[in-house]
């Protein structure tokens, strides 16, 4: 894949993005229609995507590389976490130790992610792709919900229901059982899943037309916040796939999904706490942004 075909592709999304914020700007969604649009995302079109990308041949080395990858995706969470506490962990405001600790770690992989996958790579991408979705929502509703002091019979509960993990499971079966969807339902959930894309730069789009510029933005620990997120996590996820042997589309998507912005779910995370959450609103939307330069720069220096 080309460097230009990423940038122009990125650059297709963030004018999808611009769409929500006019439709922000023009009164023609309010926060409840956001919700909604959020939910149909997360329980329907998504798991319908996922599933339609397991529509496809069994094939071991398509089998070895998703593996390979799942490996990984797992080490490089388990490595990051570690390195977000011991750079992040001795800040004395604990809000603003949660906010980059958990900024740092985990990526828009689901509503940016996913959309930018399958626009790139089609099904195919897709497929290995739900393998860092899988990885975000496994230790995002575990080791990085903690970091919120959210009970544990929540976080298990949050994993096991996760329609996205549903849905993985369920294609999983189908890809290694060889049966595929009946032809009416299958081109039913190919419908569905195909308003994905526009839809989520919609929605991100309509959440930052919201967003208001402050003095937390110039927040140095926002700022390195930012630089791992951005640059160095991922180009270290790089390096791990590369010496477990992940190559082609496997390695390519991997790498995107964990290169995008901040996930919007850390804005939630605070609010569900009660605390100031200016910090993560700062943090989630200066990633976005800047992501239209980090993502192709990434995949450049890791290829």
């Amino acid at each position: 894949m080309q460097i230009g075909q990423l940038t122009t592709q990125i650059i297709l999304m963030f004018g999808l993005m611009l769409i929500g914020v006019l439709i922000n700007k023009c009164h023609l969604m309010h926060a409840q229609t956001a919700n909604d649009l959020t939910n149909i995302l997360l329980y329907v079109v998504s798991p319908c995507l996922i599933i339609g990308a397991f529509e496809q041949p069994f094939s071991g080395s398509r089998m070895h590389q998703f593996l390979l990858a799942a490996l990984g995706t797992f080490v490089w969470y388990l490595i990051v976490t570690l390195l977000a506490r011991l750079i992040f962990g001795h800040l004395h405001d604990p809000n603003l130790r949660r906010i980059t600790q958990y900024g740092s770690i985990y990526s828009n992989a689901g509503f940016m992610g996913i959309p930018l996958i399958s626009a790139l790579f089609g099904s195919t991408g897709v497929f290995y792709a739900v393998v860092a979705l899988a990885g975000f929502n496994l230790f995002s509703w575990t080791l990085g919900v903690r970091l919120f002091h959210t009970p544990a019979t929540h976080q298990a509960r949050q994993v096991l229901l996760n329609p996205n993990i549903i849905a993985i499971v369920v294609g999983l079966l189908l890809f290694l059982s060889g049966w595929h969807l009946p032809g009416t339902l299958n081109h039913i959930v190919t419908a569905v899943g195909s308003v994905n894309t526009p839809l989520s730069m919609i929605v991100i789009g309509n959440s930052l037309a919201q967003i208001t510029f402050s003095k937390q933005m110039l927040n140095p620990w926002l700022g390195l916040t930012l630089l791992f997120r951005n640059l160095v996590f991922p180009l270290l996820g790089a390096g791990l796939l590369t010496l477990l042997g992940v190559s082609g589309i496997a390695y390519t998507t991997t790498l995107i999904m964990i290169a995008c912005p901040v996930a919007g779910v850390v804005v939630l995370f605070t609010l569900q706490i009660h605390a100031d959450a200016a910090p993560a609103i700062a943090v989630m939307s200066l990633s976005t942004l800047l992501s239209l330069l980090t993502i192709p720069l990434v995949v450049a220096l890791a290829t």
